[in-house]
């Protein structure tokens, strides 16, 4: 059984699809283009739905991956945050209504992954022996969920 979903330029598609397209992207992003994880969801999820992010706003996210490394909140869950507050001003969502809606989505964030720390996400944590772009699998399930998240609100 194929499970649809209408995507945001009302394609249909199958989920199965989504996921390949996220998957490709991410490791695009990541191996091609050595991009943090933040702005990487920035971009995919910008291209999933359509919606031109400033070079600006991708530039203030450059740091955005543990906290510049600190390991503290998730570059994943930043770039998820920063996109809501793009996707939701342009669906013309009051400021009150947005920051409800980013609660809600880092509350629904614990419940499915855990954490919203990158210290306590990152497969396996920190070490200096640790392969380059080691949350790229978790980068693909962040990047659907707040995919799905999106396509919850109405």
């Amino acid at each position: 059984m194929k499970t649809e979903v209408t995507t945001p330029n009302n394609h249909t598609t199958d989920y199965h699809s989504i996921h390949e397209i996220v998957r490709s992207q991410v490791h695009h992003h990541y191996w091609d283009l050595n991009i943090n994880c933040a702005r990487t969801t920035l971009l995919v999820l910008s291209d999933l739905y359509n919606i031109k992010v400033h070079p600006q706003t991708l530039q203030s996210a450059i740091g955005l991956h543990g906290a510049g490394g600190y390991r503290a909140q998730c570059g994943l869950v930043e770039g998820g945050l920063m996109f809501l507050g793009i996707y939701l001003t342009a669906h013309s969502k009051t400021e009150e209504e947005i920051i409800s809606l980013c609660y809600r989505y880092a509350d629904e964030f614990i419940a499915h992954f855990g954490s919203l720390r990158c210290s306590e996400l990152r497969p396996g944590g920190f070490t200096e022996t640790d392969p380059p772009h080691l949350c790229e699998d978790l980068t693909c399930r962040a990047i659907a969920f707040t995919y799905t998240y999106i396509n919850t609100i109405k």
